[in-house]
């Protein structure tokens, strides 16, 4: 069934990722899918999805986790794109952004990849880099050394857990306005 947005939270899935810089975008796409209400989701499209309204007469929405691990999230989200029949400027991609500083969040249609894996396989299957994004700042570290920077990412996160919560909540709440055309990407 169609619905009218559809939200993808990167992340990689397994215990070992989970609260990580780099899961920010599950952890955001799980609480919009609990603040909605949403039922359990289900595995399909190579992913966890679940779909509902954003509460009584509000937009249909569907909130995707892929599976495949970050680099491959588009082979989950493009499927789920195409059979949900979801416009590309309705794909609203959650994501961890390590140029923005731990606690900013950005929203903005399209762009640049940034170097960004996840949002180079999005591009490479959705045809396109101009969908919507939350773009969430976890920082980085003082280094250009691509395995610190991974293992910064896929470590957890060295901020205070009522910092990280809040973030992960500013991040919900700006993900929901656009989804409820409160604010535009």
């Amino acid at each position: 069934m169609p619905v009218d947005w559809l939200v993808v939270g990167l992340g990689n899935p397994g215990s070992e990722y989970a609260y990580t810089p780099h899961n920010v975008g599950f952890e955001v796409a799980a609480a919009l899918a609990a603040r909605w209400d949403l039922p359990k989701a289900k595995k399909k499209y190579a992913g966890l999805i679940t779909d509902g309204r954003t509460g009584p007469g509000g937009p249909r929405v569907a909130v995707l986790l892929p599976q495949t691990y970050m680099n491959d999230a588009g082979r989950s989200a493009g499927p789920a794109r195409g059979a949900l029949q979801v416009e590309l400027d309705r794909v609203l991609v959650v994501h961890d952004e390590i140029d923005l500083p731990f606690g900013e969040i950005r929203t903005r249609m399209g762009g640049g990849l940034a170097g960004h894996n996840g949002l180079k396989s999005l591009r490479r299957e959705l045809g396109s880099p101009d969908f919507p994004r939350v773009r969430i700042g976890v920082g980085r570290p003082d280094s250009t050394d691509p395995d610190i920077v991974a293992s910064y990412v896929l470590g957890r996160w060295r901020q205070p857990r009522d910092e990280v919560a809040a973030l992960i909540e500013r991040a919900t709440d700006a993900a929901e306005r656009i989804v409820l055309g409160e604010a535009a990407p």
